[in-house]
């Protein structure tokens, strides 16, 4: 078993809010393993979120010592991991502190916009055809990107549900579910596409 630690750059930003308005004030990111980079405009929003935040980022480093990452990866296994994440980080800390990249998409947008188009467009790769599919519109256009008619955090919302949808159904844990393929757990919830969730 493979075990780095894990060490948390945090910027934190007292003026202009720069970009970050569009991810609640606190964008974590895992692009580099063992590292996790959050830049942080401190606000009674976001300080009390701050550890739900590191949480779900730190479930992503733990998952890619496992989950291989290359050029390769899918929509599919992006989905999964973000769902992982977020479940993660609410199992620990709460609903209360649900990110807003799961909050702010309603059930009727999930399953009537969001997972019809998602379940046709697992299998795709590259970053650039993925991100507007997993991060949305909104984001899409800032990176001067094509938008897909995809809203907010199309992905990620729809990676918390099938998650829980997973969990839910199989009786796993988080923790073994965070180690899992993302083809396995699709293949276990095919049904999940047709659910409608409340």
């Amino acid at each position: 078993m493979r075990r780095e630690k894990i060490y948390r750059i945090i910027n934190i930003y007292r003026g202009n809010k720069l970009g970050c308005q569009y991810q609640s004030d606190a964008p974590p990111y895992t692009g580099i393993p063992g590292y996790i980079i959050c830049t942080l405009v401190p606000n009674a929003y976001t300080l009390p979120r701050l550890k739900a935040a590191l949480a779900h980022e730190v479930n992503h480093n733990v998952r890619y010592q496992y989950i291989q990452w290359d050029h390769t990866v899918t929509l599919g296994e992006l989905i999964v991991s973000e769902g992982l994440a977020e479940n993660f980080a609410t199992q620990l800390y709460g609903k209360e502190l649900l990110g807003p990249w799961v909050s702010k998409t309603d059930a009727e947008t999930l399953n009537s916009r969001i997972k019809p188009v998602l379940k046709e467009r697992l299998h795709i790769t590259g970053f650039d055809q993925i991100a507007p599919y997993l991060y949305g519109d909104e984001l899409t256009k800032l990176q001067s990107s094509t938008p897909v008619g995809m809203p907010y955090c199309a992905g990620y919302a729809c990676g918390y549900y099938l998650v829980q949808y997973y969990l839910q159904k199989t009786g796993k844990s988080i923790i073994e579910a965070t180690i899992t393929p993302a083809n396995q757990i699709l293949d276990e919830v095919r049904e999940y596409w047709n659910e409608t969730l409340n």
